[in-house]
């Protein structure tokens, strides 16, 4: 029996002792997000959404096996949220139309839904009317039948059998009066619910799973009653795909506990809440890094190449590397560096080295007097700097994989490594002491 053939299928229910400590985990999460967020700019806020709603996008259609390019859904975001310090690649029509579906959802998420946005929307995923080769229904609910199977032909497994269409208007008017009731229920966990309904509902012929995933977003941006995105599910549940089309699939044949799916979406939350603290420290540290360096002069190709590396660029900053990056010869790229390490926006990492590697100069104070405790940490993977901050303040940020392998093996300094990934933290607390009150402002080279 399906979920949808019981009586009364909506009326789910969990385990509060296994949702509530991680429910409060992620609240707890998204306030100290959003405390770190009110240290950037509005042009540091922007250029933060822009790359976060670019993950989404680009993700969400990954999970459906369609694959994206990222240089035209940047593009498109940023175009239409005025960031102007994004490279322009012309996006595809079809780019477009999928950015404008997120942007309409997470920017005017207060207004109702309706089946005429939602149709508007399923719509947009398929401008021709095909999907995978073959016609589909498009702006309207689906009239056929909907079975999920995988395998070849003549060995198919079926997963889900939706509700025949007959169902599908009325399930989905009681969805929608759902979706915009004002239920005494967390924003987090109606989230979820609403991922879970929408795509066991699966009112279209396809698209089902990219507008539960923006569906989502919308119910998470009425909780925090605010447009501006910064973090989304839709990268982390790619990454453990497997894993999230099997819950769905046991939940769809279970009786309406949904403890297991609650835990696990809120699990993809906390991570997502990870990426988006490391992509603030990163803004946090290249703002910091143009304050610092406003006034020295520069090359458009310095400049651009070095955007690259305060952007997360994952490789040693080499005359090899640079000369492949900003497309010159290498005897140029060795004058670039030379001239930056002249003017100390770059150092050498291992003085008078046979094949000498660089860092960029976040702050000419040696870091390294305020941290103790210094380590590196794996979690699930992914290498975090661990810190504790003039005795007081624990440091956890997240580091590329690189870094945390050269300085492991002692080719990257401990003072670059920190001035790379904490110089925001010295920053934040000039401020506050009021020593530098302009550090923050947003520099744009």
């Amino acid at each position: 029996m399906y979920i949808h053939e019981r009586d009364n299928w909506t009326d789910f229910h969990w385990d509060a002792s296994q949702v509530s400590l991680l429910q409060e985990e992620v609240c707890r999460r998204q306030g100290l997000l959003y405390g770190r967020l009110s240290c950037l700019g509005f042009d540091s806020k922007m250029r933060a959404m822009a790359e976060n709603l670019t993950t989404d996008v680009v993700y969400s259609s990954e999970i459906e096996g369609i694959l994206l390019n990222v240089d035209q859904v940047r593009s498109s975001i940023a175009r239409r949220l005025g960031v102007e310090s994004v490279k322009y690649t012309a996006p595809s029509h079809y780019v477009d139309s999928v950015v404008s579906v997120m942007l309409d959802a997470v920017q005017h998420y207060d207004q109702p839904l309706s089946k005429e946005k939602l149709c508007s929307w399923q719509s947009a995923f398929f401008p021709a009317g095909f999907s995978e080769g073959r016609q589909i229904e498009i702006g309207k609910y689906r009239t056929n039948e909907e079975h999920i199977i995988s395998g070849m032909f003549g060995r198919e497994k079926i997963h889900y059998i939706a509700p025949v269409p007959q169902r599908v208007e009325c399930e989905m008017q009681q969805f929608i009066a759902w979706f915009d009731s004002d239920e005494p229920v967390s924003s987090i966990i109606r989230s979820a619910i609403a991922h879970f309904r929408f795509v066991s509902i699966h009112p279209f012929e396809d698209g089902n799973g990219r507008l539960a995933r923006i569906l989502s977003d919308m119910l998470l941006a009425r909780g925090e009653k605010s447009g501006l995105r910064f973090y989304n599910v839709s990268s982390q549940i790619n990454k453990d795909k497997k894993h999230y089309y099997d819950i769905l699939e046991r939940m769809q044949r279970g009786d309406g506990d949904i403890t297991e799916w609650l835990v696990w979406y809120m699990q993809k939350l906390l991570d997502a809440l990870n990426e988006a603290e490391a992509v603030v420290s990163t803004i946090l540290n290249k703002s910091f890094f143009w304050q610092k360096a406003s006034a020295v002069p520069m090359t458009e190709r310095q400049t651009e190449i070095l955007n690259l590396f305060l952007d997360g660029h994952e490789a040693k900053i080499t005359s090899k590397t640079w000369s492949t990056l900003a497309k010159c010869s290498k005897d140029t790229a060795i004058r670039d560096i030379l001239d930056l390490v002249g003017k100390n926006i770059l150092v050498e990492d291992i003085p008078g080295a046979k094949r000498p590697s660089y860092s960029i100069v976040y702050d000419a104070e040696n870091l390294t007097q305020f941290f103790s405790e210094v380590n590196i940490e794996p979690e699930n993977g992914v290498p975090y700097l661990h810190a504790v901050y003039k005795g007081r303040k624990k440091i956890r940020e997240r580091i590329l994989a690189l870094d945390a392998e050269r300085y492991q093996k002692g080719d990257l300094p401990l003072s670059s490594l920190l001035s790379k990934y904490c110089s925001y933290i010295l920053a934040s607390a000039q401020k506050n002491g009021a020593e530098h009150k302009s550090v923050f402002c947003t520099v744009e080279r």
